[in-house]
């Protein structure tokens, strides 16, 4: 059996596909913004100067860090619904469920690229900071946050492009993203190639974008100064 270019041109036009695609760029950004908003706010806790709420935050990344993601949204969409009789309504979509699990689950490691970003920022400038009277949340806002975001960025960015492949993982609660498309196609026509391929060059195509906008973003927040460069010349006989 020879490589059918008619199904894959056909696979790879189709409405079908792009929807899957779509599909699973968004759940990836969904699930992205929410958890930098979680880890975050994890991340404060795991460097708060009270231990109690350390602790707090270091149960959170050391929980959804040791379980995998994939028995996060079978708990989510079938246990969920058995624990929770409004989880039983229409609303309760396997998107809206998706999301939830990939959000809590990747805001564990997101709390730990933003605590080491938190943390990368010499303490003399938050000292100096606050002598000059600012506020300790003016001075996280506008004197830690800034410099920690350079520091973020391409680990937040290797990320992101990691969640888009995760989505795939959703395929267990029925929800049809890009892989689950190309698996239908071939469980109607058995032509594994030709569909995977497809898939396959979608996959490609947007992780490609998402590097070059991650490329744009971290030349953005690369601080480089736009002083001019100054050479001094020694005159003759002039002392060393």
């Amino acid at each position: 059996m020879t490589f059918d270019w008619d199904i894959f041109v056909g696979a790879l036009t189709s409405s079908e596909f792009l929807h899957g695609a779509w599909l699973s760029l968004a759940l990836a950004v969904a699930s992205m913004i929410f958890a930098t908003v979680i880890g975050f706010a994890v991340a404060l806790m795991r460097i708060n100067r009270r231990s109690p709420v350390r602790a707090v935050g270091g149960a959170y990344v050391w929980f959804f860090r040791a379980i995998p993601t994939l028995l996060v949204l079978l708990i989510i969409w079938n246990a969920g619904p058995q624990l929770f009789p409004a989880l039983r309504e229409n609303w309760f979509t396997p998107f809206l469920a998706a999301f939830i699990g990939f959000a809590i689950v990747e805001a564990a490691y997101m709390a730990e690229i933003l605590r080491s970003a938190l943390t990368s920022v010499d303490d003399g400038q938050t000292q100096a900071a606050r002598a000059l009277g600012l506020p300790p949340h003016k001075v996280l806002f506008k004197v830690v946050l800034p410099q920690a975001i350079k520091v973020a960025l391409p680990p937040t960015g290797n990320e992101f492009i990691a969640m888009l492949k995760y989505t795939s993982l959703a395929s267990v609660i029925s929800l049809r993203e890009l892989l689950t498309t190309a698996q239908v196609g071939v469980s109607v026509t058995f032509r594994y190639a030709e569909y995977y391929s497809a898939a396959l060059v979608y996959y490609l195509v947007i992780v490609s974008a998402l590097m070059a906008l991650q490329t744009v973003v971290e030349r953005r927040y690369r601080w480089v100064s736009n002083a001019p460069r100054t050479t001094t010349k020694k005159k003759e006989g002039a002392p060393v």
